[in-house]
């Protein structure tokens, strides 16, 4: 019970990597609020987790407006929702991405985020301790050609958790903010990115991993729950790399001349 009687709301948590989250605060003892768009997944999972759903556009101010109404005092919150804008099935790259698709990406994944931020420290403040925890990517690290608006608000993530961080401590407000980093995870996120040929896409997609695989969102659940309890009391402003080792180097497979 590592989140007993925490409120915590996380943001895309109908599916994919927010659900799973969602799942894992809610085992381990949390009030929890379902938050997203899809209002048939959201609703249906907040129903079987026994949670309130919030139907929420992330991009929206006013969406987070009328969420601090309703919920003024909280303990954790979970900036999970994000787009890639590659499923519009048009040009992501820096040289024929459209400007409108450019803003598209940065208003969901990184809009999202300012207002997130900006409402959990008003409703973090009265008791002067919480937890942000902000979804960013290893996309945020690094640059991804195809994916050219994806990567720019992932980065934008990054610095803005150092930043919240930084602020909050300024203010002598025990309120921490980090981000977390996944690689490839297995979502629906990805349908758009594997075609047809799901198998064959998903070995060409990791190859280059030396975990050989895709990772789970139960796997970047726990890394958010670890940074949402206060086992990460000591941690803020901090990036948690989830991604199969991907960013550590290049690796050699057994019995290669490097190993002679």
């Amino acid at each position: 019970m590592r989140l007993k009687n925490k409120l915590c709301i996380i943001t895309g948590a109908a599916q994919g990597i927010g659900a799973a989250i969602a799942q894992l605060f809610s085992k381990e003892g949390a009030h929890v609020v379902v938050t997203d768009t899809n209002k048939d997944l959201g609703s249906a999972l907040a129903k079987k987790l026994k949670c309130d759903f919030f139907e929420l556009d992330v991009s929206c101010e006013s969406g987070w407006e009328q969420l601090a109404k309703k919920y003024e005092h909280i303990d954790v919150l979970v900036n999970n929702a994000g787009i890639t804008g590659i499923d519009t099935g048009r040009p992501q790259n820096p040289e024929k991405a459209s400007y409108e698709d450019w803003q598209a990406v940065h208003h969901v994944n990184l809009d999202s985020v300012f207002f997130g931020c900006r409402y959990a420290i008003k409703a973090m403040r009265k008791k002067k301790r919480g937890s942000i925890v902000n979804m960013s990517s290893r996309s945020g690290l690094v640059g991804i050609p195809a994916a050219a608006a994806y990567a720019s608000s992932k980065a934008g993530i990054r610095n803005h958790t150092k930043t919240v961080a930084l602020y909050c401590a300024e203010q002598q407000l025990n309120i921490r903010c980090n981000s977390i980093h996944p690689g490839a995870i297995l979502t629906p996120l990805w349908d758009a990115m594997l075609g047809e040929n799901k198998e064959e896409a998903m070995k060409m997609c990791v190859k280059d991993t030396p975990m050989k695989r895709f990772g789970t969102p139960e796997e970047v659940a726990y890394t958010a729950l670890f940074l949402a309890s206060d086992e990460s009391s000591y941690m803020t402003g901090a990036e948690v790399v989830v991604d199969g080792g991907i960013l550590a180097g290049s690796t050699a497979a057994p019995g290669s001349d490097i190993d002679k």
